[in-house]
C-alpha cells in the first residue's frame, strides 16, 4: 500500500491570501525536523499493494491537532475539511479530500500496535535537546501520577445484563486533601518531568496500581536528583537512588509513633517547590488536553492518547521556552 502524494500544490492552493491567522502554528511546525519523525513511521502502510493510503506523517500531525484543540475523531475530520490552518499544518492541499474519522481511529491503532509512542516521544525530546531547549542528560526527574476516569465508569448493565464498565480499568481509592475518601474507576497516568516542565518519560496503568510501583521504571538513571511526593517514600527506593548516585529528594513522611524530625521538615520545605512542577504539568494536561477523562475503552487505546498528549505538550512547551530565550 503506497502513500498518497501530497507534496505537489495545486493552483487553487497557491491563490489563498496570506493571513497571520493561517500562521499560528508555524512556530511549532518549524521547531521540528519532520523528516526524522517520518522515518519512525515508515513501516505504517508500507505495503506496495492495495489502494494508496494517507501518508503517516500527515496522519500523525492531524492527531497532534486533535490534542491541541481537544477534538473527537469526527470533529477532527470536520475541522480538517473546513479549516485552512489545519490543512496548512498537516500539508493538505485545499483540493484534497480529508481522511474520515474511522481512518484516524485505525491509524492510532497502528501507532499502538507498532509500539511507536515511546520512540516518538524520545525523538521529539532529542530534537528539543539538540536546540538547547531541553536538558536531556544530568537533569532532574520529578515523578507523580494522576487518576483518569474511565470513559464508561458507572456500574450499569446493557440489555443483555452485562456490565458496561470498561473491563480494563480498576478502582482507585485515596484520601483527598479535605480528608475524605474518594473513589474513581479508571486508569492512572504516571509522569517524569524535568524542572522546565518537559515530559521525559511516561507509564500508563489501571487505576489500582500504586504510584510507587512504577517509580524506578520512570527514572532514566543518569539524572542528578529525583523528586516525588511522600507516596513514593520507601526504603527500597532510598536504596535504589543511593546505588545509582541520584540525590534523594522524595518528600519524607511520618509513620505511626515516628513523627517527622526537624531535619525532615526542612528537607520537605526545601524540595516541595520543585516537586510541584509536575503538578502544574498535570494541571495543564487536564485543563488544555482533557486528560482527566478517558475517551476510549481499553487501557492501550487510552495509553496512546495519553502519549500523544505528552508529545503535543512538549512541542508547545518547546515553543514557549524558545520565545523566552529569544526575548
Amino acid at each position: 500500500m503506497a502513500w498518497k502524494n501530497l507534496t505537489q500544490r495545486s493552483l487553487a492552493d497557491s491563490m489563498i491570501l496570506e493571513h497571520k491567522a493561517l500562521k499560528e502554528l508555524d512556530e511549532v511546525h518549524d521547531l521540528i525536523n519532520w523528516s526524522r519523525v517520518q522515518t519512525l513511521l515508515t513501516e505504517i502502510h508500507a505495503s506496495k499493494r492495495g489502494e494508496k493510503a494517507w501518508p503517516p506523517l500527515m496522519m500523525f500531525k492531524a492527531l497532534l491537532l486533535q490534542c491541541w484543540y481537544k477534538l473527537s475523531d469526527p470533529a477532527l475530520e470536520k475541522q480538517l475539511a473546513r479549516d485552512l490552518l489545519f490543512r496548512r499544518f498537516v500539508g493538505l492541499d485545499i483540493t484534497e479530500s480529508v481522511p474520515d474519522h474511522s481512518t484516524f481511529w485505525r491509524f492510532r491503532q497502528k501507532l499502538n500496535e507498532g509500539s511507536l509512542m515511546n520512540d516518538l516521544l524520545n525523538e521529539i525530546n532529542a530534537q528539543l535537546s539538540e536546540q538547547g531547549l531541553f536538558i536531556k542528560s544530568g537533569g532532574v526527574s520529578i515523578i507523580d501520577a494522576s487518576v483518569i476516569e474511565a470513559n464508561q465508569c458507572r456500574p450499569n448493565k446493557n440489555k443483555d445484563g452485562q456490565s458496561t464498565q470498561d473491563p480494563e480499568a480498576e478502582w482507585n481509592v485515596k484520601a483527598g486533601s479535605d480528608g475524605k475518601i474518594k473513589s474513581t474507576y479508571g486508569f492512572k497516568a504516571h509522569l517524569n518531568v524535568d524542572e522546565d516542565g518537559f515530559i521525559k518519560a511516561t507509564e500508563f496503568t489501571a487505576g489500582n496500581v500504586h504510584d510507587s510501583n512504577v517509580f524506578t521504571q520512570l527514572l532514566e538513571g543518569d539524572e542528578s536528583s529525583a523528586y516525588a511526593d511522600s507516596a513514593y517514600a520507601s526504603r527500597k527506593h532510598d536504596e535504589f537512588l543511593e546505588a545509582h548516585g541520584i540525590d534523594n529528594r522524595i518528600i519524607k513522611r511520618s509513620y505511626r509513633n515516628t513523627p517527622l524530625t526537624d531535619e525532615d521538615k526542612r528537607h520537605n520545605q526545601l524540595h516541595s517547590g520543585v516537586r510541584s512542577i509536575v503538578e502544574r504539568v498535570i494541571g495543564v494536561l487536564k485543563l488544555h488536553y482533557e486528560m482527566a477523562k478517558a475517551r476510549y475503552l481499553g487501557l492501550e487505546r487510552n495509553r496512546t492518547r495519553f502519549d500523544l498528549m505528552c508529545i503535543a505538550h512538549n512541542m508547545k512547551r518547546g515553543v514557549t521556552i524558545k520565545r523566552e530565550c529569544c526575548a
